[in-house]
């Protein structure tokens, strides 16, 4: 089985969300590649600006600029944002840099935060991946998928 597999099997019964930045609707694709997932994923919410972290995530102003987008704390307001505008039991979010420059805050490429929460629990884990863009951006997917597997086994 692959990761996206057995995320939609050991969540089932329950409901999924994801706020994606970097991976631009990596982790979703992954997810809806699995025949059925739609009894598990309800959607996501493609976060590439400030504006969309702002607006549609309810991630405070004063956050984005004192912290930057790629902070452990717009990754947890990310995932609480998306699992209550989409109203699911769980959520995953991910925010970082896939390159090819860091950023004003001093985070080089393959700087990453995956943030999770559910009614239960929450956390959020830092990353530093290595590669390329494209490297970056599969890695942070396959991370995201454990992290869920990690809070629900």
């Amino acid at each position: 089985m692959s990761l996206s597999s057995d995320v939609i099997e050991i969540l089932k019964g329950k409901t999924l969300s994801t706020a994606e930045s970097c991976t631009g609707g990596g982790v979703g694709a992954a997810l809806t590649a699995v025949p059925g997932s739609s009894a598990v994923y309800k959607g996501g919410v493609i976060s590439y600006t400030n504006e969309v972290k702002k607006e549609i995530l309810c991630v405070p102003e004063e956050w984005l600029e004192k912290y930057g987008a790629v902070s452990p704390w717009v990754a947890m307001e990310m995932a609480s944002g998306v699992r209550g505008l989409l109203h699911t039991d769980v959520a995953v979010s991910v925010t970082g840099l896939a390159g090819p420059g860091g950023d004003e805050f001093g985070h080089p490429v393959g700087t990453v935060y995956i943030a999770y929460e559910d009614r239960q629990s929450n956390g959020v884990h830092h990353y530093c991946f290595e590669g390329d863009r494209e490297a970056v951006r599969s890695q942070t997917v396959e991370a995201a998928l454990k992290l869920i597997l990690l809070y629900n086994s």
